[in-house]
């Protein structure tokens, strides 16, 4: 009984063991190319994982007017990519697409280029 417990517990900690996901910190700077759009009165983005999210825009500063937008995010995550779509005034691109897959540079330094409404090929 004394060896099957052992056996037992070994199973179920190989097992847990197996299940936790590493953290890393991790930046991402997003840069988003709006040309061609008029008025703009906001540019943001949405997605998983804090401090995104898909109810609220993220704001992105503008870097060049009317042109060229950006946002820097720096966190703890497990997960080697993270989905989001922008937003200008509110409204999503790619609608009924899928939405931008940004996946993490092993650097844990990410530069993710996009022009709004173009998707990435």
């Amino acid at each position: 009984m004394k060896k099957l417990n052992i056996i037992i517990f070994l199973v179920i900690s190989l097992f847990s063991a197996s299940c936790v996901q590493k953290s890393y910190e991790q930046t991402v700077t997003l840069n988003l190319d709006v040309s061609g759009i008029q008025d703009i009165k906001t540019v943001g983005v949405r997605g998983e994982g804090k401090p995104l999210s898909w109810d609220n825009d993220l704001p992105m500063k503008e870097l060049v007017k009317d042109s060229l937008y950006t946002v820097t995010l720096t966190g703890k995550t497990g997960y080697l990519f993270s989905e989001i779509k922008f937003t200008v005034n509110g409204e999503f691109e790619l609608n009924e697409k899928p939405n931008r897959r940004v996946v993490f540079d092993e650097s844990k330094n990410t530069v993710y280029e996009a022009k709004f409404n173009v998707e990435k090929k």
